[in-house]
Order: C-alpha cells, then structure tokens, then sequence
C-alpha cells in the first residue's frame, strides 16, 4: 500500500481510544492522562469493562482529536503508565 492509499484521517475528528491494563491500575489516571490532552472529556464519554475473569479493564474515551501529535503524545504517556497493557 502506497502512501496514496493509506487511509486518512480528517481532524478534529471524534476520535475514540481503548485503553486495556490491569485491573490494578486506576481509571482517574488514564483519564487524568487523556485530559492533559483533550481536556473536553466529559464522564459521557467514558466508559469502562472488566474481563471476564477480573483480571483485566478495558477503558474507552471518546476525544475530539485535533492531529496525529496529539494522538501521538497521548498514547506515548498512557503506555507509560504501570499497569497499562496496550492503547489502541
């Protein structure tokens, strides 16, 4: 795939992104994490799911992304964090 063909993304955009770690790891701070960078997030636009086994949380935000920086130095500070698995 050429970068022609790469799929674009138009911003601001609502944009939104999963954030999965251990349970351990607390939900203030992703989303103290995702408000440095989108400070707009309400409590709407969040919401949070356990594994089936306890294990795990997955944590969704919904975020008016303004450009790839942003989205790029929020996943580089979420990742960061202790318990965070993966951001997608």
């Amino acid at each position: 795939m050429s970068d022609t063909d790469a799929p674009r993304i138009e911003f601001p955009c609502r944009y939104p992104i999963k954030i999965i770690g251990d349970v351990s790891e607390s939900v203030a701070d992703i989303i103290n994490v995702v408000r440095r960078h989108a400070p707009e997030v309400t409590p709407d636009e969040v919401s949070t799911r356990q594994s089936s086994k306890g294990n795990f949380q997955s944590v969704r935000v919904t975020i008016i992304a303004t450009g790839e920086p942003q989205l790029q130095a929020m996943h580089q500070e979420l990742i960061a964090l202790p318990g965070v698995r993966m951001v997608l």
